[in-house]
């Protein structure tokens, strides 16, 4: 029938444009981010081993304009010295420490600035020695990225806290969720000001300021919070994937700036807001500003080059009166840390913090991937296995789906019960296609056949498969979860290759190469389901049936392991479910004649 061949052209187009897209973006992408790794490693191994000694880079910052937002440090290196390792850098300046179940770091008390901060439960790679992620870095660093809380003041006010402010700090020197750290700083008008750092368990820090005005006179200053960073990540990210500048203000509600955009746009500003959040996203790492106190004020994000190249969220209040005698306290939260579901759904409900989920990059399809992470983290739980979570997971699809794929495969028994009849339409109309169509249609009718119904439960698995998809690269759960043997990271592609004979050979192979297990299971599970169905009469539709495994095969094997195992079970359900449904409809299974024509040998023309 033209309309089958036509579809069938359809599906191998598509098949097409996607191996082109896996072979051009997606596995260059991830050899992208494994070299992104090593590079990583690499360099935290030679901070490590520096010089003692080493010059730390310029911390100087230029003096703002009044009701300005205080300028970023100075690029390591501009002033004459060298940059420093990190340990340098760090001892370069007086610090309180920072220590909990979650956060290893410090503040440094040039500025009460949160700029050391390592993740004690996350690596770099599955390698049991591979360093702790380091989220925050000093300012000296070329991978300088911090956040910091200060104020904006005018003549009157005096030297307001800022970056080059330096803090004393009151009693308890190490931070901890039950030990609060307070500093100080009192300027020359009469202006003291107290700093209290707290911290919860997870990466929830809360900076609370008092500003006590001793002097004759009242006083007005703005609030201030910006996260700064120097670098950004090595892989730019995907299309499916947020990673850039981002939060939720006033009446725009969410907003996204991916680097380049800001690089080219240089700032955006939306409208003010009183409630709401800001700050920098990385696919699984994230920090951000909470303003609590309901004071107006104006969210900005922004690209400045300027002696070194730098992105900025940032926030200015509206200005605050402090009365003579009088003191006036204004509270910022800091999230700092991974972005775990449960854990930032849970700030957002119990803080009150405007749409902080959407810090996880749900996407569009909010409505069918948020459940399908609930339902893996639910098998999750009860298997205490990610990878035995997605066998689960696809059982539950299936029943779901079940009534409807159930009346495909029957539909699709019917069809094979009719053959000879179409055959017979086939042969009496050959030389009038309209008459041939018109006659099939009705045969359709007569059997209550659906010549579609073979494509529903390869369409119904397509949302399944993008959301799968999208929840394994987005979420950190996903991140170095094992399955068994080899496979220890269910987010990363099969690392195996039956071009090196699985390891045996020890030779480094292209991505394009890496064609492991895992995507062989898919493609063989693949094969053996759509031979099930009779081989198309049709060259060109015979010649898809044939190739389509192969090509997915070797699309597939780029894709986290996670996902190729999902679609391995998921053909082998169908098999046997397709299975018990034809033979309950007394259709014969193609299988066993498909794979014996397969492998037979075919006559030669003088035979």
């Amino acid at each position: 029938m033209e309309n089958n061949r036509n579809f069938f052209i359809t599906i191998a187009l598509s098949v097409l444009i996607l191996s082109l897209w896996q072979y051009f973006y997606v596995m260059p992408y991830s050899e992208a981010q494994r070299e992104a790794a090593r590079i990583q490693e690499q360099r935290i191994a030679e901070q490590k081993k520096a010089a003692e000694g080493a010059s730390p880079g310029s911390s100087e910052t230029p003096v703002p304009q009044q009701g300005a937002i205080p300028n970023a440090p100075n690029a390591p290196g501009t002033d004459g010295a060298t940059p420093a390792g990190r340990e340098q850098a760090l001892a370069s300046t007086k610090r309180v420490r920072i220590d909990t179940p979650s956060l290893e770091g410090s503040i440094n008390l040039t500025g009460a600035r949160l700029d050391d901060l390592k993740l004690k439960h996350y690596t770099l790679t599955v390698d049991k020695n591979s360093p702790e992620i380091e989220l925050l870095n000093p300012a000296a660093l070329p991978t300088g990225y911090y956040a910091e809380i200060g104020f904006v003041g005018s003549d009157k006010t005096g030297t307001v806290p800022g970056p080059e402010t330096v803090w004393t700090v009151d009693g308890n020197a190490t931070l901890t969720p039950a030990t609060p750290v307070t500093l100080s700083f009192t300027n020359d008008k009469g202006l003291t000001f107290k700093r209290t750092f707290s911290v919860d368990s997870d990466y929830m820090f809360t900076v609370s300021d008092t500003v006590q005005n001793s002097g004759s006179t009242p006083v007005t200053l703005s609030n201030y919070g910006r996260v700064t960073r120097f670098d950004k990540p090595a892989v730019a990210s995907i299309y499916v994937l947020h990673e850039g500048l981002i939060g939720v203000t006033g009446t725009e509600g969410l907003q996204e700036h991916k680097y380049a955009a800001v690089e080219e746009d240089k700032q955006y500003t939306p409208g003010k807001s009183t409630d709401g959040w800001l700050g920098i996203t990385d696919k699984y790492w994230a920090v951000t500003l909470v303003p609590t106190e309901k004071q107006p004020f104006q969210p900005r994000y922004a690209y400045f080059e300027d002696g070194r190249p730098r992105y900025q969220a940032d926030f200015l209040t509206d200005p605050i009166t402090v009365d003579a005698g009088q003191s006036a306290t204004v509270e910022t939260e800091i999230f700092a840390g991974a972005k775990e579901v449960a854990k930032v759904n849970a700030y957002a409900e119990d803080r009150h913090i405007r749409l902080f989920d959407r810090l996880i990059d749900w996407g569009w399809f909010i409505w069918i991937t948020k459940p399908m992470f609930y339902l893996i983290d639910t098998m999750y739980k009860f298997f205490g296995n990610f990878g035995l979570a997605i066998l689960a997971t696809t059982v539950v699809v299936k029943a779901v789906f079940y009534p409807l794929a159930n009346k495909s495969y029957a539909s699709m028994a019917n069809m094979k019960k009719v053959q000879p009849k179409m055959l017979e339409i086939r042969e009496k109309y050959a030389d009038d296609k309209m008459k041939q169509q018109q006659a099939m249609m009705e045969l359709y009718k007569t059997e209550k056949i659906n010549p579609l119904a073979g494509c529903w439960p390869v369409a119904l698995q397509i949302p399944v498969f993008f959301a799968l998809y999208k929840v394994l690269y987005i979420t950190i759960e996903m991140r170095h979860a094992p399955f068994f043997g080899w496979i220890q990271d269910l987010a990363a592609p099969d690392p195996t290759s039956i071009f090196n004979l699985f390891g045996l050979i020890p030779i480094a192979l292209p991505d394009m190469l890496m064609i492991g297990v895992w995507p062989l299971i898919m493609g063989l599970t693949m094969f053996l389901q759509m031979r099930m169905n009779p081989t198309p009469p049709d060259p060109t539709q015979a010649m898809i049936f044939t190739w389509m495994p192969v090509v997915f095969t070797f699309m597939m094997a780029g894709f986290p392991a996670g996902l190729v195992i999902y679609w391995a079970w998921n053909n082998l359900l169908s098999i046997i479910q397709q299975g018990v449904i034809m033979k309950r409809q007394g259709a014969k299974i193609e299988l066993w004649d498909n794979l014996v024509a397969l492998f037979r040998k075919k006559p030669s023309p003088a035979e």
